[in-house]
This record gives structure tokens, C-alpha cells and sequence, in this order.
């Protein structure tokens, strides 16, 4: 066991001790002829008392010697000795946000009582909505995502040494061809593209890289664009000196935080490199100094990049807050299956604002007018192999309003599903001051939800539920209501 776990729980069972019998720290020491600053640094889990002081302790509390000097703590705080001894906090690079662990671990030692019955209710809401530890690595570096406005200048100026040192003309689109040479002639790899398509329980798998050889399976039906943003995490964990990282793509599951912030770090250098920030600024200049909103217009800056709609799109939430000060964004990717009346939201990201959009795990019906949706309708009914579509997005509950661009793609790798990735840019005087097509009246412009069941927009044709969440907070105000008059009845 770490030694500093070990101090933490002495200092907490002293402290619980302590209070249970209503002693002050200057109490105890009288009691115990042991000084109140040794005992405060006991209990704070920055000492440990040595033999002779524990028999003392054990002594005039009348509590046995071997109760003090056991790992083993009572129900009230044994979730605090779980949080600890599972090295969450240590997995965590804490000052990523700020924060000390020994922060932490004061407030644990100051309040262990509240401190235990929020870890307890975090564990229980976790458990109730099937909370993995993936989930909370992953929203871990979603804040740290938002903290930086999605903008690591470090990682853009790593990028543009490399293509220094390579000799990579930024302002042409790249190929997967000259990052495989690269991957190969300078980090020794050996590319193989046909081992994983004889194994079908992979098929969910664009990769996998064996790091004792270096070798990287590919499968062989990805596109070039997929292969290409492939080449350039590879290169990013070489060129960055990552040693802790995933070996899949896409990931099946996270040892610790740090594969899950260097699969972030690698993935941001992969976008930054194949999207350069320079040239995607000047095309969005240029779009957005236009009077109206050709969709034409963005679907060329989109082409001429050899990167996937969701790579333009995750690096749209690079480059619109650094470059345009637009720091009100959401992303949003959602996955369908063709005549499924279900829609999964698999991925999302909110700058500044917590905007209305969100994951929800209560299977709750989405709003059907949410432009997300609707391009997966869309592309799922015909044949295209992209739908793109523009909507400003009202929500009267908040009273905001979004401008939402979207696009819809087939799913390469199953048979009739189809997803969907979607920025919601939040429409105030900045932006209007930014994007002169905001004014454009052919952008349609719809009232709408979060959830049907949360819904208030009456007489909606979109409607798959009845707003019961709002019904029951209805009568729920009524018979408070009703109570309220009872009671002022009866007091006089």
C-alpha cells in the first residue's frame, strides 16, 4: 500500500474517532498530552504517529490499538478508502485543471463525513446509469477540452515543426501515401493490410498497432481519408515521444487517464496536421464575409481537405473559438441504424455555454427537429453518400438560438447505419458581428427541444412522446399549490 494512503486513513479514523467521543483537537491533545499542530497533521494524513503514540491514542480514547493501525474502515467512509485505493486521483493529472491532490485530500480529512455521502451518491448515480470508468476518463478530458476553449497551441506549433522537419507542404491537401513512407522509412513500421480482415470479430476495427515489431493492421476497405488520419496519429505518438497510448483504432477499452489524454493529443496533432489551421482560417473568412449561405460553398471547403466530415468538423471547434472569439459552440455525433426510430448520441463537446443538446441516459426521445436527426433521415431514405443541411435552432425554454450546420455519412463499416456530426454555433452579437449570412432568410429557422418528454412546444407533428416530465412537475406545482392554500387556511 502507498504510504500516503496509509497515513490519509489513519488521520480520517483519528478524526471520526475524535468527533464521535465530541472532542476539540485542543481536547484531544490535553487528553493525550500530544500537540494539537502533530495531531491536526495526523489527521490531515500528513503524519504518521509511531508506535509509541498510537498506544497512547489507543490508550485514553479506549479504542483498540489494532482498530487504529488496520486498513479497514467502517461503512461510513469505506467508499472515501475505495476512491483512494483505486488511484483514481492518482491516475489523473489533477493539474491539467489546477488542482493539487493534497487539495483533495484536505477536504477529505475536513469534512469526511459530507465528503462520503457525495462520493456515495456519485457512486450510486454511476451505477444507476451504467457510469464506466471509461465514461468518467472520457468526460474527464472533455473538460479540460472546454477549460481550453479545444485550442492547445503547443500541439499546433508541434505540427507545423514536423512538417518543417519533413518536408510537408501544408497548403496541399496530404496523402496518405507520403505519411505512410514517412511512418515507414523513419520509424521503421510495416504496413499490413490484410491480416485483419480474415478475423470478422474485428470488423469493428480500423487498426491495430503491435508495438514490439511495429507493425500496423489495417483494414483494407477504409478510405484514403481514414488512412491518412490513421498515418498521422501514428506519427503523432512517435513525433511527441508518447509511450502510453492505445494500440486500436477505434479504442476498446482505456488502462489508465494517460492512454486517454495521449489518444486526445494524438488525435488533435492528426487534425491539425491534414486541416491546417492557416488555411481552414482564411476559407471560413471568406465564408463568413458572404450575404447569404451557399451550401456549395461549404461543402468545397470540406473537399478540399483529405480528411472525413468529422475531422473538418472536430477541427471546425479548434479554429472557430481561437480565430473568430465564436467561444459558444457545441459538437454532436449521433449514430442510426436505417427504420430505427432510436438515435444515439456516441460523442459531444460544449465550449463556454452547458447548451441545451445533450447525452441523455434515461432513453428519452431527442427532438425530432434537431437538424442532427433529420440529415440521418435523410441520407438513410436515398442514396447519397453525404447529406448536408443548415438550420437555426430556437430553444424557448433557455431562450437561445444556434446556428447548426450538419452532415450525414454512411457507416463503411455496417450495412445501413448511418451518423451524423453537427456544431451548433450559439447566435448572439459576437457571431453577428462575425457571420454576415446569419441574416440569411432561406436558413430555415425551427422551434425546438431537448427531449420530447421535456418538451413544450405544443401541437408539434415531430412528437414521439408525451411531455410526462413536464406533466408531472404540473401536478406536482398544482398540489403544492393546494397545499399551500390548506395551510393558510387552517392558520388563521
Amino acid at each position: 500500500m502507498e504510504e500516503d494512503y496509509i497515513k490519509l486513513i489513519f488521520g480520517l479514523k483519528l478524526k471520526q474517532i475524535r468527533t464521535d467521543k465530541d472532542l476539540s483537537l485542543f481536547g484531544l491533545s490535553k487528553l493525550t498530552g500530544l500537540s494539537k499542530s502533530y495531531l491536526n497533521e495526523i489527521e490531515k494524513g500528513k503524519k504518521y504517529p509511531k508506535t509509541d503514540k498510537i498506544a497512547i491514542l489507543s490508550d485514553k480514547l479506549d479504542v483498540p490499538y489494532d482498530h487504529f493501525v488496520s486498513l479497514k474502515l467502517d461503512k461510513n467512509l469505506a467508499p472515501i478508502g475505495e476512491l483512494l485505493q483505486s488511484k483514481v486521483l492518482k491516475e489523473i493529472p489533477l493539474e491539467l485543471f489546477g488542482i493539487k491532490e493534497s487539495n483533495l485530500i484536505d477536504i477529505v480529512a475536513n469534512a469526511p463525513a459530507k465528503v462520503n455521502a457525495f462520493i456515495s451518491t456519485i457512486i450510486e448515480i454511476a451505477q444507476h446509469y451504467n457510469f464506466s470508468k471509461e465514461n468518467f476518463y472520457l468526460a474527464s478530458v472533455r473538460s479540460y477540452q472546454q477549460a481550453n476553449n479545444n485550442y492547445f497551441d503547443n500541439l499546433e506549433q508541434d505540427v507545423l515543426s514536423f512538417a518543417k522537419a519533413y518536408h510537408i507542404d501544408l497548403s496541399k491537401p496530404i496523402s496518405s501515401k507520403e505519411l505512410e513512407e514517412i511512418l515507414i522509412e523513419e520509424y521503421g513500421y510495416t504496413i499490413n493490410n490484410k491480416e485483419l480482415d480474415t478475423h470478422k470479430e474485428l470488423d469493428n476495427l480500423r487498426s491495430v498497432f503491435i508495438p514490439k515489431k511495429k507493425i500496423l493492421l489495417l483494414a483494407n476497405h477504409i478510405d484514403d481519408a481514414q488512412r491518412t488520419f490513421i498515418y498521422a496519429k501514428e506519427i503523432a505518438y512517435n513525433f511527441l515521444n508518447i509511450e502510453e497510448r492505445l494500440y486500436t483504432f477505434s479504442w476498446i477499452k482505456f488502462k489508465n487517464f494517460d492512454q486517454v489524454i495521449n489518444n486526445f493529443y494524438a488525435s488533435y496533432f492528426a487534425g491539425a496536421l491534414i486541416i491546417p489551421r492557416e488555411s481552414l482560417t482564411k476559407q471560413l473568412t471568406e465564408l463568413f464575409a458572404k450575404e447569404t449561405f451557399e451550401k456549395q460553398n461549404f461543402i468545397d471547403i470540406m473537399n478540399s481537405y483529405n480528411a472525413s466530415p468529422e475531422s473538418l468538423y472536430q477541427r471546425l471547434t479548434n479554429i472557430i473559438p481561437k480565430d473568430f472569439n465564436l467561444l459558444n459552440l457545441f459538437f454532436l455525433r449521433f449514430t442510426y441504424k436505417k427504420g430505427s426510430d432510436k438515435f444515439q448520441l456516441k460523442k459531444e463537446l460544449h465550449l463556454a455555454h452547458q447548451q441545451s443538446p445533450r447525452a441523455n441516459e434515461v432513453n428519452e426521445k431527442y427532438c425530432r427537429r434537431w437538424i442532427s436527426l433529420k440529415v440521418l433521415q435523410d441520407i438513410s431514405k436515398g442514396k447519397e453518400d453525404h447529406v448536408f443541411d443548415i438550420q437555426i435552432s430556437n430553444y424557448p425554454e433557455d431562450n437561445f438560438q444556434y446556428l447548426v450546420l450538419s452532415s450525414a455519412t454512411k457507416d463503411p463499416f455496417k450495412d445501413n447505419h448511418y451518423r451524423s456530426i453537427s456544431i451548433g454555433l450559439l447566435i448572439n452579437r459576437q457571431l453577428k458581428n462575425k457571420i454576415s449570412f446569419i441574416n440569411d432568410k432561406t436558413i430555415k429557422s425551427l422551434d425546438v427541444g431537448v427531449t420530447c418528454e421535456r418538451c413544450a412546444i405544443a401541437n408539434c407533428k415531430e412528437r414521439k412522446a408525451p411531455p410526462i416530465v413536464l406533466e408531472k412537475e404540473a401536478k406536482n406545482l398544482q398540489t403544492e399549490n393546494v397545499v399551500d392554500e390548506l395551510t393558510k387556511k387552517f392558520s388563521k
